[in-house]
């Protein structure tokens, strides 16, 4: 495989400069949730696993469509192969440490109670850096044509699973009209637009997600350097990580990405690569930490829940599904109900869209889990309610700020 003279860093920031300039560059692309192929973002046919750092963006910058990719040994090992002429992808993999096999104070193998040795990861003197070719699946023959990822009934499971993000992490988020959409480091607060004022959901939690990239910064939570000057180099590196950040959460939420109004920093993210190529490895690391880090709200989230149902009364019941969330319509007793937002303390705001009337329930009311039973079609105590009947239409009602009708 023919190598570049080049760092890999110094190809991706060549990369992505020149994509910068032509408008292309991954993070400035939208995409949505209707399942096509190249909404993904690039991830291993085989394990699944999506690629971590700067391989994202150096296989993002290759063009392809498919988001599948091999390395040759993987694709003969699966009974493929890859078609005449094609050339590989560069990748890496940054080593600090290796799992070895754990010996006690006299030297012997540790054994678990099942007589295995075990395992333990050890920290290496240096970091090892490997590199890897990998191929997309568009370069190769007997793979499979990947199938549309779509599925309409999962668009508001989906957004329920960005507000449960944003809920659980205990970001304060204020509405004001107008365009301002901003984190306030000094009153630790982000400041958003109103629902109404996006023209899909999506859009608005992609733009939430972006904020809540800069509000992980905080000095209480990965602490990075927040207290920046709008022009300045610190303050494109910020925005670069939180926007590189707010994509990797699209693609993990399946709710897909919006740039909004930052590709207003083309020109400081321009310079700040051609000043320094490693600015991008470490923008990438990062936004990798942040990803992880707000990620990790959405499973504390699930082991609560988890840990919760048993009590509830609910053991029987799929326990990362036990709950109510935004977006949920449910058909109970010939009455229609919307579930349009969440409150402290696990309470939710109902909408009743027949009568039009919106009132607020807790885990711990009868209707909350009647609702709940009714939603899963199961009941502990009474038949599965009605299913069939198609909901009206949805009303988009501002999901933390409760809003009364008009």
């Amino acid at each position: 495989m023919k190598k570049d003279k080049k760092s890999m860093h110094v190809q991706v920031a060549d990369g992505l400069i020149r994509a910068l300039k032509a408008g292309t560059a991954p993070w400035l692309r939208p995409w949505d949730t209707k399942g096509l192929p190249g909404q993904r973002l690039p991830y291993n046919a085989l394990s699944g696993k999506r690629y971590q750092g700067i391989n994202v963006l150096n296989l993002l910058l290759s063009g392809r469509e498919d988001p599948r990719w091999l390395t040759f040994k993987q694709a003969e090992a699966a009974g493929f192969s890859i078609k005449r002429g094609e050339q590989g992808t560069l990748i890496q993999f940054v080593k600090t440490a290796q799992l070895v096999t754990k010996r006690d104070a006299n030297g012997q193998v540790v054994l678990d109670d099942k007589q295995r040795p075990v395992r333990e990861e050890r920290q290496l003197p240096g970091t090892i850096i490997s590199n890897a070719w990998v191929f997309n699946a568009e370069q190769i023959a007997g793979i499979q044509p990947l199938m549309s990822l779509a599925d309409a009934n999962q668009s508001w499971d989906l957004l329920g699973r960005a507000e449960g993000l944003l809920v659980n992490s205990g970001a304060v988020v204020i509405h004001r009209a107008g365009d301002g959409a901003y984190y306030d480091l000094r009153n630790d607060i982000i400041t958003m637009p109103a629902k109404s004022q996006f023209d899909a959901a999506d859009k608005y939690y992609a733009t939430l997600l972006h904020e809540l990239g800069h509000w992980s910064g905080h000095s209480s939570r990965l602490d990075r350097s927040l207290f920046n000057l709008p022009g300045s180099p610190d303050y494109a590196r910020e925005e670069l990580r939180a926007e590189i950040a707010s994509m990797l959460l699209g693609d993990s939420l399946r709710i897909g990405h919006d740039p909004g109004q930052h590709s207003a920093y083309v020109s400081a993210w321009i310079k700040l690569l051609s000043d320094n190529p490693m600015e991008i490895y470490k923008a990438a690391t990062d936004a990798e930490k942040i990803a992880s880090y707000l990620l990790g709200f959405e499973q504390k989230r699930s082991e609560v829940l988890e840990a919760d149902a048993p009590k509830a009364g609910f053991s029987a019941l799929p326990a990362l599904k036990s709950f109510l969330t935004t977006g949920d319509q449910i058909l109970y007793k010939d009455k229609h109900y919307q579930i349009t937002g969440h409150l402290k303390q696990g309470r939710i705001k109902v909408l009743e869209q027949d009568s039009g009337n919106h009132f607020i329930v807790s885990r711990s009311d009868k209707l909350y889990n009647a609702l709940l039973e009714s939603r899963l079609g199961t009941s502990l105590n009474q038949k599965p309610a009605a299913r069939g009947s198609k909901p009206p239409a949805a009303n988009h009602i501002d999901p933390v700020i409760y809003t009364k009708k008009r």
